[in-house]
């Protein structure tokens, strides 16, 4: 277990007094007496191996949309959409399903952003189970999206259901579902789509269903997320190869002087050791190392990098891997110098940081370290925002009261070591609207990984917070709309 010190989220006193005339009781039993519906058809869309990725098969991705479609409309909603656009290579998008609940005069607009498609499943091998045939384990379910991000989905889905069933039509504001179907290939269509159906996507709020809780049993408003710069290093020592026997000692080959490139971007701590990049404050919450090992896996004896908490080193600092290398196997391996070599380099960035800084802060310190005189170049590849969430703000507050209501314990205030790129497109297109990045995972669900899974207890406890705080802000936990009508904006 991981000892934490939650964040103090007491709503205050216009919050409180709207939350205290909710029909909270009435939500949960709802939600309750639908959950083994909403699991079941979690099972369903567990079983569509729906990939985005070009080596996969793109009609499971269609059997996706079709399915989260038709769940959506089950709830009563008429409007639902499947939707792409072209690529920048004149291919199509992955499919996105966008479905609307008009508001009623006045009232505000929530955006429920989760995605349908899924990583690939990796070794079988590693798997306890078949990775699309969802299985429940000592409570838990088991199966490649069951957590990432089709349990999103279907916490949308259950909580529309539950607020509909109960408010009926005193349930005012608007709703639109916003179901990607190529975020775990980078979203590559996502700044494209956002500008083609920016009035149909509008919101005051946008939920993105895609992150983690603290622990088990202790929820999370995710409130920073790291930007993200990558590249590739390529480093080039003769023209051709040659043999290691004849030619080895004055020359060193190519992986041998990138690993002393690579040696370069960390000092003897760990810590990365690139001028100009930026280091946030310290995080309010903090990680014990043990329970931190096991999540992640540590192998007993290896030392962890970097200075300052745990948290800090996950949250507010760059961080800095070797994601992919160019080299032979050891089973393809032969006595040759390898004239060149590439590696892919993957930077993460603290909240506050540039993104185009850091990408020249990269390429300058990389160059600068060519080593023995090796040529070396990089070549740039994607860039991403860091994300910040004003917590004062009264989205925020609401969510952090349905999360504290809904758990029974006060919610953390979490960042986020990964990024989503794509929310710094949504902060751009809608600038006024309020973002909160909540989630079902918890750090034993290993998305991404084999043996992906949802804590099902958890799992009812999300759907619950996330009805609550429709409901909240059905009550008016927003403010009045402006005035002006422009999409998204709302008063504080």
């Amino acid at each position: 277990m991981r000892p934490h010190q939650p964040v103090a989220n007491t709503p205050g006193a216009n919050l409180a007094n709207l939350t205290a005339h909710l029909p909270t009781t009435a939500l949960r039993q709802s939600v309750a007496e639908n959950f083994s519906k909403t699991v079941a058809e979690l099972v369903q869309l567990v079983a569509i191996p729906g990939i985005a990725w070009d080596a996969f098969d793109a009609a499971q991705l269609e059997r996706s949309s079709e399915a989260v479609a038709a769940l959506i409309r089950s709830t009563g909603l008429d409007d639902v959409q499947i939707l792409r656009v072209a690529k920048d290579d004149g291919g199509q998008g992955g499919p996105a399903i966008v479905a609307r609940k008009a508001a009623a005069p006045g009232m505000p607009t929530v955006v429920l952003y989760a995605h349908h498609d899924v990583q690939p499943p990796g070794d079988s091998e590693l798997w306890n189970s078949e990775p699309f045939t969802a299985v429940e384990r000592d409570g838990r379910l088991y199966g490649r999206g069951a957590a990432d991000d089709k349990a999103g989905i279907m916490a949308h889905v259950a909580a529309f259901r539950a607020i509909t069933e109960t408010l009926g039509d005193t349930f005012g504001i608007g709703v639109t579902f916003f179901i990607e179907g190529e975020e775990e290939a980078g979203s590559p269509t996502f700044a494209t789509f956002l500008e083609t159906h920016r009035e149909l996507l509008a919101g005051d709020v946008i939920v993105v269903a895609d992150s983690a809780n603290w622990q088990v049993g202790v929820p999370a408003l995710t409130t920073s997320l790291r930007g993200l710069v990558d590249g590739t290093v390529e480093v080039r020592v003769t023209s051709h190869a040659v043999h290691s026997g004849m030619f080895g000692g004055p020359i060193l080959d190519a992986p041998t002087l990138m690993a002393r490139l690579i040696s370069t971007f960390h000092d003897d701590q760990g810590s990365v050791a690139i001028k100009g990049l930026h280091h946030g404050e310290a995080a309010a919450v903090d990680y014990e190392e043990e329970a931190f090992r096991a999540d992640a896996g540590v192998l007993d004896g290896v030392k962890l990098a970097g200075m300052g908490s745990i948290t800090s080193r996950l949250w507010t600092q760059p961080a800095l891997s070797v994601i992919g290398m160019d080299i032979p196997s050891v089973e393809m391996s032969s006595n040759t110098l390898l004239a060149s070599t590439r590696a892919k380099i993957s930077l993460r960035l603290a909240p506050g940081q540039d993104p185009a800084s850091a990408m020249e802060a990269l390429e300058k310190h990389v160059v600068a370290h060519a080593p023995f005189g090796a040529q070396v170049s990089f070549t740039a590849g994607e860039a991403g925002q860091a994300f910040a969430t004003d917590t004062h703000a009264p989205a925020a507050q609401a969510a952090l009261w349905a999360l504290g209501e809904s758990w029974g314990v006060s919610a953390v205030e979490t960042g986020m070591g990964g990024s989503i790129p794509f929310i710094a497109d949504l902060k751009a297109t809608y600038p006024h609207a309020q973002i909160l990045v909540t989630g079902v995972e918890d750090p034993d669900s290993r998305a991404h990984s084999a043996n992906e899974s949802l804590h099902l207890g958890d799992f009812e406890k999300a759907i619950v917070a996330q009805t609550l705080l429709l409901a909240a802000i059905n009550a008016g936990a927003l403010g009045q709309p402006e005035k002006s009508g422009e999409p998204g904006e709302q008063k504080a």
